[in-house]
């Protein structure tokens, strides 16, 4: 499989979510996907606002995280992340799913953990972070039906804070389960142009990344 480094570019989140990031880790970030025109930078919630002015007029966006890197937060607390981020200049959300309730078949909490970020999110696309790591193919397939009958955009892999990220069976299976109804993003552990293009492959939309660069300077101009 063969991409442009452009066309490349737009399906990354160029991703920074290390809690010790300083200002000018965020800021070099945003410069690098401004030359390099990915989609999105992702950042923690307190970045956001910072991120939003340095990429006004740029036509890089925005993600932020919410319930992140546990999901174990109140739905409600969530909700008021979502909109907040959203507030501060946030254009895409993503959020990690109530992986206890998951694993306990308590998928009424879930699925309303889920629509309550969706709803506060207003509009702005929501990616739900399935956290494959902890889960099995039954956990996996619901948590993506979930998801999609919540209302959100994207289902992804992981956050890249648990004991595993993204793999291409994972990834096979999220896409087979959503089929072309929502994306697929693929995030944690992808550091190479190969891993980038196996998720592709294997059906990601989009890609989660801190080795953007690196990746990108692999890829055919």
């Amino acid at each position: 499989m063969n991409m442009r480094r452009d066309e490349l570019a737009k399906m990354i989140d160029h991703t920074l979510l290390d809690p010790s990031a300083t200002r000018d880790r965020v800021e070099r970030l945003c410069e690098e996907a401004k030359a390099y025109r990915v989609h999105a930078v992702c950042v923690n919630p307190s970045w956001v606002s910072f991120a939003a002015g340095s990429l006004r007029g740029s036509g890089v966006k925005v993600s932020s995280t919410v319930g992140f890197p546990l999901g174990a937060s109140l739905t409600e607390v969530k909700a008021f992340e979502a909109a907040t981020v959203v507030r501060l200049g946030a254009s895409e959300v993503d959020m990690v799913i109530n992986i206890g309730a998951l694993k306990s078949q308590d998928l009424a909490t879930v699925r309303e953990d889920m629509e309550q970020v969706v709803k506060a999110s207003k509009g702005v696309p929501v990616k739900v972070i399935i956290e494959t790591a902890y889960l099995n193919e039954q956990e996996k397939v619901q948590a993506c039906k979930l998801a999609q009958e919540a209302g959100a955009a994207f289902v992804k892999t992981s956050t890249g804070f648990s004991p595993g990220g993204a793999t291409v069976e994972d990834v096979a299976l999220m896409r087979k389960t959503v089929a072309d109804r929502i994306g697929v993003k693929a995030s944690g552990g992808i550091r190479t142009l190969k891993d980038a293009l196996e998720m592709i492959a294997a059906g990601a939309s989009r890609i989660g990344t801190s080795s953007t660069i690196d990746i990108l300077k692999e890829c055919p101009i």
